[in-house]
């Protein structure tokens, strides 16, 4: 998951594994520096602070994910999503301890939530779901939130099968298929009107001049 060849690799990894061993929040920079064999120095280079070193393990598990997704011709979007999703929880899972004692920290800083935010992102990406402009945004956050519900019973859930886990994703999926279908209809309403809306606006303004240039007694 980290290229240990690199600093940055090394101190994600080592973070992962402090984590693992104890509470996160009682993981101090310097530990991490030195279960990475870095100065503090060095690992101020890579990151600014505890939170970034998160977000550089979220993409990790980003680059698993992305890494080992294939689409399937005739999936639907739903089932798609759906199997993105559980092979995401798939790659936490042999450092479920680690992202445990994470979550347990509260890592409520505002820094993460765009790492968090791409994440969903990309997750969607990997499903075939096109996440540009204003109905990407709304449908990346729309994730997010589903995946924030069933990432809490992922974390408590002890059976290796994510039996739990996959019916809570399921149904939670399956509740936002119909919104997802109404944000699209709106989304290509809106870009429809913002695709015809330069030529309404020059029709305008030509029947504004021509109305101007026109002799005042042939009006």
């Amino acid at each position: 998951m980290f290229d240990l060849s690199t600093p940055r690799g090394r101190i994600a990894a080592a973070a992962l594994q402090l984590a693992a061993d104890r509470p996160w929040s009682e993981v101090a920079l310097a530990d991490v520096a030195r279960a990475a064999d870095v100065s503090l120095a060095d690992l101020r280079k890579s990151y600014g602070a505890k939170t970034q070193i998160v977000a550089a393990i979220m993409r990790g598990i980003d680059d698993t994910v992305l890494a080992k997704s294939d689409l399937q011709p005739g999936q639907s979007r739903r089932d798609q999503i759906f199997e993105v999703v559980l092979s995401r929880f798939d790659a936490m899972t042999p450092h479920k301890a680690a992202i445990k004692s994470i979550a347990s920290a509260g890592m409520l800083d505002p820094s993460m939530l765009m790492p968090f935010f791409n994440s969903q992102r990309w997750m969607l990406a990997a499903a075939g779901v096109d996440v540009d402009g204003a109905g990407g945004f709304i449908r990346s956050a729309g994730l997010g939130a589903a995946y924030l519900q069933v990432f809490d019973i992922w974390l408590r859930e002890d059976d290796p099968g994510m039996s739990r886990t996959m019916a809570a994703l399921d149904q939670r999926l399956r509740r936002g298929e119909q919104t997802l279908a109404t944000i699209d209809s709106v989304v290509g309403g809106i870009t429809r009107v913002a695709t015809d809306l330069p030529g309404v606006l020059r029709s305008v303004f030509e029947r504004r001049r021509d109305a101007r240039d026109q002799p005042q007694g042939d009006r």
